[in-house]
């Protein structure tokens, strides 16, 4: 893990096995959320501050090996975070961004130079996130995924998962109604790790205990957002295993918030576990939808028709497998199955989802075949709690491929 370092001895730099850390400092709160998103989704680990009289604290304990400046009109501050850092034997990089021929952005690179600061090129206003991303790609470890792959229990003792979140959208109003909560791993040698890498199979017994932390952590995460944003509705990824153990499905009922603005927690269930489980799922989704816990069927592709023959059918909504969504808008045999599904999601009287929506035309063919809800990195990829819960205060707006 990471350890502070003694004074004026410095760590060693650059391509290494380590999750690369930076500190956004301007005044400016949306440059510092702009910049802050860029970096996270390149693997940093951020932090931020507006004053030159919060560095010092976050050099202490955050130990960034970048520091992101923005240059004002005013040079004074600008002056200052130098000073902070000559004064600390700064050993990172440092980046200034500022207005285009500013005299005193050409300044602070010269004086933090004079003073030994290793000052990269600066990026002068505006520019696009791509030119940051090639600025600062030298920080970036150059070391593959894990392998062999992370144990589970190690990442849950020593607390490095956590929770992204996938916005779904209305198909309709483009009105961003819920998120799915998607585990991963910040791991401090490989950075950010795919859960294909430390998801355990379904007879090791961990894989209850990461089952119980998403609960947890999602219900601790609807109260932020709840305080930060407004009510969010979840969705979380389980496997049957889990709601096969009467004492875990009671647990979780109890894990419900009590809140009046709570509307409810939304379980997704592989359908071919559902069709492989049927009876005993329909069994657990009639009794947990009276503790306010619906139960999805996700992954829903060519074996749809096992599905029809539920007589009282207790599951929330039907999530269409994204290998039937992406590049639905030129293939017909793709349209056709999305085509019964939302059909029998409308006999049954429940939601129907489409996840993998990444392009424009995808989109609209969903929209006009009558999904209810879409998914997808054209409308918003899995980020951060933080990211997300920013995310959450702009309306969505499709990004242009």
């Amino acid at each position: 893990m990471f350890r502070c370092k003694p004074e004026g001895i410095h760590t060693t730099f650059g391509r290494r096995k380590v999750s690369p850390r930076a500190c956004v400092a301007d005044s400016k709160k949306h440059l510092r959320a702009f910049l802050a998103d860029v970096l996270e989704d390149l693997g940093f680990v951020t932090s931020e501050c507006a004053k030159a009289d919060e560095l010092g604290e976050i050099l202490a304990t955050q130990l960034p090996d970048i520091i992101i400046l923005g240059v004002s009109v005013d040079g004074i501050e600008a002056g200052k975070f130098l000073e902070i850092l000559v004064r600390r034997e700064f050993s990172g990089k440092v980046l200034a961004i500022g207005a285009r021929e500013s005299i005193i952005v050409k300044a602070v690179r010269q004086v933090g130079e004079e003073y030994g600061l290793a000052m990269l090129p600066p990026i002068t206003t505006p520019f696009a996130a791509e030119t940051l991303r090639e600025r600062i790609a030298m920080l970036l470890p150059e070391d593959p995924v894990p392998s062999p792959a992370v144990h589970v229990a190690e990442a849950l003792h020593a607390g490095w998962l956590e929770l992204w979140y996938q916005p779904k959208i209305d198909a309709r109003t483009l009105v961003r109604c819920g998120a799915e909560a998607l585990v991963r791993m910040r791991h401090p040698t490989w950075g950010v790790v795919p859960p294909a890498y430390f998801i355990p199979e379904d007879d090791d017994p961990h894989l209850l205990r990461l089952s119980e932390f998403v609960i947890d952590r999602a219900m601790e995460d609807w109260h932020l957002l709840l305080e930060k944003h407004s009510p969010t509705d979840i969705s979380i990824n389980l496997p049957a295993s889990f709601l096969m153990d009467r004492q875990a499905v009671r647990d979780l009922c109890r894990r419900m918030p009590a809140h009046p603005a709570f509307g409810g927690l939304l379980i997704e269930i592989n359908s071919a576990e559902v069709v492989l489980n049927q009876k005993l799922l329909i069994d657990v989704a009639r009794e947990v939808r009276l503790h306010n816990v619906a139960i999805s069927i996700d992954d829903v592709g060519a074996d749809w028709p096992a599905l029809m023959g539920i007589e009282t059918f207790p599951f929330a909504e039907l999530k269409v497998d994204r290998q039937f969504v992406t590049g639905c808008a030129n293939d017909r045999l793709k349209q056709t199955v999305c085509r019964s599904i939302i059909e029998l999601a409308k006999s049954l009287g429940v939601r129907v989802v489409a996840e993998g929506i990444e392009s424009r035309a995808d989109f609209v063919a969903a929209n006009e075949m009558g999904f209810d809800q879409v998914q997808g990195y054209l409308l918003g990829k899995p980020m951060g709690l933080k990211k997300f819960a920013r995310s959450a205060l702009i309306h969505p707006v499709l990004a242009t491929k």
